[in-house]
């Protein structure tokens, strides 16, 4: 897997809702009513990621869930990560 250049990630940042470029990594932080409906999101997430052969790194604060991605592989961010992020946008768009 290629790592994309500073472009192609800040062309990929443009389609994505609310993830920004963090110290090497594509990163999103979500909050839901409470640690029941955040340990549902990521149980969600882990089953996509797990399809995709994609995991993210990530942290759960009771309510509170920060999603950090990048492909480990490629020492960068991939078309892979990207990939991601979209699969967990549509996740939360259908559980909000």
């Amino acid at each position: 897997m290629e790592k994309l250049d500073e472009q192609q990630i800040a062309t990929a940042l443009e389609h994505l809702n609310g993830w920004n470029l963090q110290s090497g990594f594509i990163v999103k932080s979500f909050r839901f009513g409470d640690f029941k409906e955040a340990f549902a999101f990521m149980t969600r997430v882990a089953f996509e990621a797990e399809a995709q052969q994609h995991h993210p790194n990530w942290e759960n604060v009771y309510n509170s869930i920060t999603v950090r991605l990048n492909t480990h592989d490629a020492d960068g961010i991939t078309t892979k990560d990207i990939k991601l992020a979209k699969t967990i946008d549509q996740i939360v768009k259908n559980i909000t």
